[in-house]
């Protein structure tokens, strides 16, 4: 674990070519991170839900809603890329929606259950994805060209690194 409690799992590596096994095994952490993810926050009281995960950080009610609101992005980026040549995304503003009302006022099983749905379609198209498609970009305005299998490699840190910061506050509690 990183002495970072903005990056307890250390940061995202950087992005090298991967191969079969390597993307299997990412696939299926991404995958498992919804049942992780749950495993982490479960019992957590009102309280706790409403602690940020680190001084300056996100509570953790506010990390629950992110991550299915990121990997909602993370499936649409996929399905743009595997259908158009080289689309442009739309970034979005994640310190923002994680400030609306939607994020405060909805109960975080809404969000878990978003999340678990989510991942039973995105590993289906994951799993079915060709050499070809993993192959394809799309035009990210802030990092420019970014390969589908870069992408992979992102989310399967992504859950991780959102779990770690649920658990990790835990320990500290």
């Amino acid at each position: 674990m990183s002495a970072d409690p903005r990056f307890p799992i250390g940061k995202l590596p950087p992005f090298t070519p991967i191969g079969n096994a390597e993307r299997d095994s990412m696939i299926e952490e991404i995958a498992q991170t919804p049942t992780l993810f749950r495993a982490a926050v479960a019992g957590l009281s009102p309280t706790q839900l409403d602690t940020p995960y680190r001084e300056g950080g996100w509570t953790v009610r506010q990390v629950i809603h992110h991550v299915p609101d990121s990997h909602m992005n993370a499936y649409v980026r996929f399905k743009l890329a595997l259908t158009e040549a080289d689309p442009t995304i739309k970034p979005y503003a994640e310190d923002k929606w994680a400030e609306l009302n939607d994020t405060a006022d909805t109960p975080i099983e809404v969000s878990l259950a978003l999340l678990d749905h989510l991942h039973t379609r995105w590993t289906i198209l994951l799993r079915g994805m060709s050499e070809a498609d993993w192959k394809r970009n799309y035009v990210h305005p802030e990092m420019g060209l970014v390969p589908l299998e870069r992408t992979v490699q992102i989310y399967a840190w992504h859950g991780k690194h959102h779990t770690a910061h649920v658990t990790e506050l835990r320990k500290r509690l």
